[in-house]
């Protein structure tokens, strides 16, 4: 693999630009961060460190000596700023889903004798599954009633007990107002619940001043933590006290190492933990969030809109036959643009063939992620011709490209 230096392919005079920082080749140009973030440059070294030093030099004394236990906690402490959050009030580990199931059970606790939980019908499936699921098993009348998005707001009354919708659309990149919506929300008397995996790392989110009730986000897209990275949950300081957890594990009780048989929820978030944290793959999310020590998320945000409008003029401009699915205007949309084409999927594989790498989502999307970080006006310029190319001349139009395959 080469190493991309700052005046590559895709270089930029922007002051984010900082593509060396990460392992990519001169020759491809990334626009899936909000699928699955590239790999930090210094990860690979933190990570023989961590396998050479400590697990093989320190063995199980690298529990005390190498701080593996109060690792969650230290990388608590470098997203709570990203996302907005109090101090103490965002706790690592297990996945995305998982971390749903604690908060919504953790919620249903606070929500009286309502039985309504409110989402949108095109949310992330894995947060409807879990809801489903979740509500079957809790039984007492609790159901989940998806509406189409652009209905879920003005659906939000007296009968709601939790509002549950993820900030930004992970087809059409549309952004919903967090204020605005948990504002609602809680004048109608309900509980909101947001999922970030959209939004985290990518622009400014405000829990804390949007007074959000619960969060949910992953450590793999724009945080760069690697496939399959811990996420990490959300919990404002004014329910922290109330919230009982649904999955009581040993790392969530007030002392594990005194093997008590008895549950004793620990303090704070950590009755939040349940299983023992996976310390190799919080290492290299450790590690990947140290490159946000000097990012400024306010001006991340505005370079990413204007390189996302920048791809929309050029897009539209050379191929009149993708219809655009993101927002226009760049407040209403999060760090991607989509495209619809009935071939959106053949497209896509020509376009990853070419090495402009994006993806597709079903059934007729071609994702975009604009990630500032890595990404500069000449690689944008350079998807767009490649894109136009592959349109005008029916490059796509190959049975090897229908064939799909296990991950789109």
């Amino acid at each position: 693999m080469t190493q991309h230096s700052t005046v590559g392919a895709g270089s930029s005079s922007a002051p984010l630009y900082r593509r060396d920082r990460f392992l990519l080749s001169d020759e491809v140009v990334y626009l899936d961060g909000n699928s699955l973030g590239p790999l930090p440059a210094s990860v690979p070294e933190r990570m023989a460190a961590a396998v050479r030093e400590e697990w093989g030099g320190s063995l199980v004394k690298g529990w005390n000596e190498a701080g593996w236990f109060d690792l969650p906690w230290r990388i608590a402490a470098q997203i709570a700023p990203l996302v907005g959050a109090e101090p103490g009030s965002i706790a690592v580990g297990d996945s995305t889903s998982v971390n749903l199931f604690k908060v919504l059970g953790a919620a249903l606790g606070l929500v009286g004798p309502r039985r309504r939980i409110l989402s949108d019908a095109g949310n992330f499936p894995t947060d409807l599954y879990i809801a489903d699921g979740l509500t079957k098993l809790v039984g007492d009348g609790y159901h989940v009633t998806p509406l189409p998005s652009e209905d879920v707001e003005a659906a939000i009354g007296d009968d709601v007990a939790i509002v549950m919708l993820t900030e930004v659309d992970y087809r059409t990149g549309r952004r919903r107002d967090m204020k605005a919506v948990t504002e609602a929300a809680h004048a109608a008397g309900a509980i909101v619940i947001w999922d970030l995996a959209h939004s985290a790392g990518a622009f400014p989110v405000r829990l804390s001043e949007c007074r959000a009730d619960f969060a949910v986000g992953c450590g793999y897209k724009f945080l760069n933590g690697g496939p399959g990275a811990p996420a990490f949950l959300y919990v404002a300081p004014r329910h922290a006290g109330a919230v009982a957890p649904v999955i009581a594990g040993w790392m969530g009780h007030d002392a594990p190492f005194a093997f008590e048989s008895a549950y004793r929820p620990g303090q704070g978030l950590r009755k939040m933990q349940a299983g023992t944290p996976p310390i190799l793959s919080m290492t290299a999310l450790h590690e990947a969030l140290t490159l946000f020590d000097d990012v400024d998320l306010s001006a991340l945000e505005a370079e990413s809109r204007r390189l996302g409008d920048l791809f929309i003029a050029e897009v539209e401009r050379r191929c009149p036959d993708l219809e655009l699915a993101a927002p226009r205007d760049a407040v209403a949309r999060g760090s991607q643009v989509s495209f619809r084409h009935p071939d959106g999927y053949a497209i896509m594989q020509a376009l990853i063939e070419r090495n402009v790498i994006g993806d597709f989502r079903a059934p007729d999307i071609l994702r975009f992620g604009i990630t500032p970080l890595y990404t500069g006006e000449d690689d944008i310029r350079r998807a767009s011709e490649t894109i136009e190319g592959i349109l005008r001349n029916r490059l796509w139009d190959a049975d090897a490209y229908r064939v799909r395959a296990a991950v789109t």
